[in-house]
């Protein structure tokens, strides 16, 4: 497949390792005193060493790669806490793809009881969910900002009730959603996309990377935007 994913320049690599320290997914190792991209499958192209590099070294390039395995990096950073003496049982938390299946209750019969999750997955956040996750077959597609669920009360019932949640945040996050979406939409059987932005302008960010995703994508998919006002109703289109 083709997609976006970092290049070493090896003339302008000081050996500084930085870039190492900052990726995460164990994708960078310092060989023979330099940086280089050990697999392309641990790269998940967000970019989190591009900052790091003092000299520029590290860039973007489009070209036929591997997709990013996110059970290949988890396994990768057991066996190295392994090594160290460490231990991590299940995994970081805040990647490892599941699915929730929820027990329903009589809300009707007991008006009382606590409200049901409607969260189907985990994780949520864009930057951490897995390209190619089994629950995206055949899946409706959410993607909210972070302050949607806050600011609308019955977010649960009303948008991710039967939804494959993905949430974020384009201005705090400061990376192009658009990529890791197109990849999501175009390598998997997604049904349908719904958008839910406040009406704050920095959310206009999120709704262009899903529409840039969608055109990138080359799939023909029905799509919706849902705007919440900051005092938490839907806003009249």
């Amino acid at each position: 497949m083709k997609r976006r994913i970092i290049e070493i320049d090896q003339d302008k690599c000081n050996g500084c390792g930085a870039c190492a320290d900052a990726c995460h997914e164990g994708a960078i190792g310092m060989l023979d005193g330099k940086a280089k991209l050990l697999r392309d499958d641990y790269c998940d192209g967000l970019g989190d060493c591009l900052p790091t590099c003092p000299t520029g070294a590290i860039t973007f390039v489009e070209r036929e790669a591997a997709a990013y395995d996110e059970q290949a990096v988890l396994v990768n950073k057991q066996e190295k806490m392994q090594k160290q003496g460490m231990k991590l049982p299940c995994g970081c938390p805040g990647s490892h793809s599941r699915k929730i299946e929820h027990t329903e209750c009589a809300c009707e019969e007991a008006p009382h009881t606590e409200p049901v999750s409607r969260l189907s997955q985990w994780p949520v956040q864009i930057k951490l969910v897995p390209v190619n996750a089994p629950y995206f077959d055949g899946a409706k597609l959410l993607i909210a900002a972070d302050c949607t669920a806050y600011a609308y009360a019955a977010f649960h019932e009303r948008f991710i009730r039967g939804h494959i949640t993905l949430v974020g945040c384009p201005k705090l996050d400061s990376v192009d959603y658009s990529e890791k979406l197109t990849e999501i939409i175009r390598n998997n059987d997604i049904r349908s996309v719904t958008v839910v932005r406040m009406e704050v302008p920095c959310c206009g960010g999120l709704e262009m990377a899903t529409k840039k995703a969608l055109q990138q994508s080359g799939k023909f998919i029905p799509w919706q935007v849902v705007t919440v006002t900051v005092n938490g109703s839907l806003k009249e289109e």
